[in-house]
């Protein structure tokens, strides 16, 4: 059992963060803000999947304009993520944001900070510290020390400027492409502040590259207790960061959300095209929200006792198949009808 990093707990719209709450699965909008339409969808298509907060770029007043409209189209909590511009930030919260993202050393003026901060305090609205490896103040960039303490110090400041203005309502990142450098970030930040952590490796690349880098930084991380909620940034559809983000934690037993699916390697005594199938049944569950095991397996010898532990699975004989319910086979069918065979199974017993 994973002991946690104790945590501040903030909330956003309805998901808490920090504390005692499990840790959240959250992913970007790829889309314009702008087009209320496709970006309404997209976000759609992430609540399937299990999404849990989304954000979204704001780059200008036309796009802050359409939170509003988005909001009331959608179910889980949105973030407005903001460069530079306060003025932004004030429309986002004015139509309903749930939190931003914002470094306040980066919008100007002390009272700029102070009229977003005010506002935020006002409405709710927590704000997310989100420090980049590749995007630090020339005067950090240029000290000579490793770049993790280049990015905790420029996380420190923007944090300072919170509390200089009595805001608490803080969480925050340190990402880099590196991943022992965005390890060493975060493991130096939990033992200097109490706020909650959302993690990620940004910019880890496409959708098998990008699962590897982000399944070993914040898995390492996870593992060690620090972490309140994750983006796995991948260069693909932002569905299968969701995927990919529950695949994790399922993996550290740190939630039970959706299908644990288990399949084995294959072997010689493999006699059907197991590699298909576990990709098809795989797919065919990969939406479904009840904590499941499902097994697919190479063969009757090994397959059932190995996964006895699973809900349901399959296992492979000489171009047919087992169907089994907790390591008890209950049905025999030919190869080309297992997958159909397992799934109604399940349909009909969940």
């Amino acid at each position: 059992m994973i002991k946690r990093r104790l945590s501040k707990q903030i909330q956003i719209g309805n998901v808490k963060i920090g504390g005692d709450a499990p840790v959240s699965v959250q992913s970007m909008c790829n889309t314009d803000t702008r087009d209320v339409k496709a970006t309404v969808n997209q976000i759609k298509d992430l609540e399937n999947a299990g999404c849990e907060i989304i954000r979204l770029a704001v780059l200008n007043k036309d796009a802050a304009a359409a939170i509003k409209d988005i909001k009331q189209q959608v179910k889980i909590p949105v973030i407005a993520d903001i460069h530079f511009d306060y003025r932004l930030a004030i429309q986002c919260i004015e139509n309903g944001i749930d939190a931003l993202r914002l470094n306040p050393g980066n919008i100007g003026r002390d009272e700029n900070v102070k009229k977003v901060v005010a506002l935020a305090k006002t409405n709710n609205v927590p704000i997310r510290i989100g420090i980049n490896a590749g995007s630090l103040e020339k005067e950090l960039a240029a000290l000579d020390i490793p770049l993790h303490e280049k990015m905790v110090k420029s996380a420190m400041r923007h944090i300072k400027i919170l509390e200089d203005n009595n805001f608490d309502k803080i969480k925050i990142s340190l990402k880099s492409s590196s991943v022992p450098t965005t390890i060493e970030a975060y493991r130096m930040i939990a033992q200097m502040v109490d706020y909650p952590l959302h993690l990620g490796v940004t910019e880890s690349g496409t959708l098998k590259g990008g699962l590897i880098k982000s399944s070993v930084g914040l898995g390492t991380l996870l593992s060690e207790g620090i972490g309140d909620t994750i983006r796995v940034s991948l260069t693909e559809n932002p569905v299968e960061e969701i995927h990919a983000g529950f695949g994790i934690l399922k993996s550290l037993e740190l939630r039970q959300k959706g299908i644990n699916f288990v399949s084995c390697p294959t072997c010689g005594r493999c006699q059907i095209d197991l590699i298909s199938l576990a990709k098809k049944v795989e797919d065919a569950l990969k939406n479904i929200d009840k904590p499941l095991t499902v097994a697919v397996m190479g063969c009757p010898v090994n397959g059932p006792g190995e996964a006895k532990h699973a809900d349901y699975g399959v296992a492979g004989a000489i171009k047919e198949g087992y169907i089994f319910k907790k390591g008890e086979i209950i049905k025999r069918v030919p190869e080309e009808n297992l997958l159909e065979e397992l799934l109604q199974v399940i349909e009909n017993e969940n």
